[in-house]
């Protein structure tokens, strides 16, 4: 069974919260800003955040165990399968998140304990039945990519640009609607997932089209506007997000990939290397070499 709890928990996942990270290397370039940023705190902070999370994926097993039997993959979850009894991961939910909040407090950073709490009722809310509710399931899950910038934002004291929560805000609605597109091409079964009355793929194809583009023209505008970054140096990195969102648009349509981005992530060397990538430009565009 421990194994089985582990497996609920879904660590795998933590990797979303690299989007904790991505104020990081700004705010550390920025003298007010890096100031403000302390090493211990910022990890308390993000270890907490990522116990908050398997806080909440095991809520969401407990809850969706019924309608996880209809899908063909899902059904192997623990809760689904049935290898682990609700008592048992209701406690866990509750010691993670109990964990989770205690870790964010000892950050001492304000804001940090108020985002980890949005980032919970929100959930609950997706989970208690939200997610059924056309457009609004997409966007609450979005909502979960821009909370974890405004929690990196919150534990390194930084103002959170508004570029960088739109950009953020349009590749986690592009990677909803991608998710959402898998559903209806896997002909997904719609008492496991309600909402998808709502959709069909002309429109989704759409809104993933126009969310693709609005993230790449609003990190580099981000680019643009900064004032942490080297004269010259500005866009240095905005072909790697493009090249990242289009290659990931280019497998949805292809290669039939987008029911889960995280093993994207962990399989796509390319969108791997590219993430180095973008991550070796961001900081040649803010030392001064």
């Amino acid at each position: 069974m421990l194994a089985d709890l582990v497996r609920l928990a879904r660590p795998q996942h933590w990797i979303k919260n690299a989007f904790v990270l991505l104020p990081v290397p700004f705010a550390l370039a920025a003298v007010a800003a890096g100031a403000g940023f302390q090493r211990i705190p910022f990890l308390w902070g993000l270890a907490g955040f990522c116990l908050l999370n398997s806080a909440v994926y095991t809520l969401n097993d407990w809850r969706d165990a019924a309608a996880d039997r209809l899908h063909p993959t899902k059904r192997l979850r623990p809760m689904a399968a049935g290898r682990v009894p609700p008592a048992v991961a209701g406690l866990q939910a509750g010691v993670l998140a109990a964990a989770g909040f205690f870790l964010c407090w000892a950050a001492h950073k304000p804001p940090t304990v108020a985002v980890a709490v949005a980032y919970v009722v929100i959930n609950l809310a997706y989970s208690l039945g939200a997610k059924h509710i056309v457009l609004l399931d997409v966007f609450l899950l979005s909502s979960g990519f821009v909370i974890r910038v405004l929690l990196g934002c919150a534990l390194v004291s930084a103002a959170p640009s508004p570029w960088l929560l739109l950009c953020t805000a349009t590749v986690a609605l592009f990677l909803g609607f991608t998710k959402r597109r898998a559903d209806l091409t896997e002909e997904l079964d719609v008492d496991h997932r309600p909402s998808l009355r709502g959709y069909n793929q002309a429109f989704l194809d759409q809104a993933v089209s126009i969310c693709a583009g609005v993230a790449i023209l609003a990190y580099a505008l981000y680019c643009i506007e900064s004032h942490v970054l080297q004269p010259g140096r500005e866009m240095v990195s905005v072909p790697f997000v493009a090249y990242g969102i289009l290659n990931y648009l280019r497998m949805v349509h292809v290669e039939g990939v987008g029911a889960s981005p995280v093993a994207v992530a962990y399989r796509s060397w390319p969108m791997q290397l590219c993430a180095l990538g973008w991550l070796a430009a961001v900081v040649w565009s803010l030392v001064r070499w």
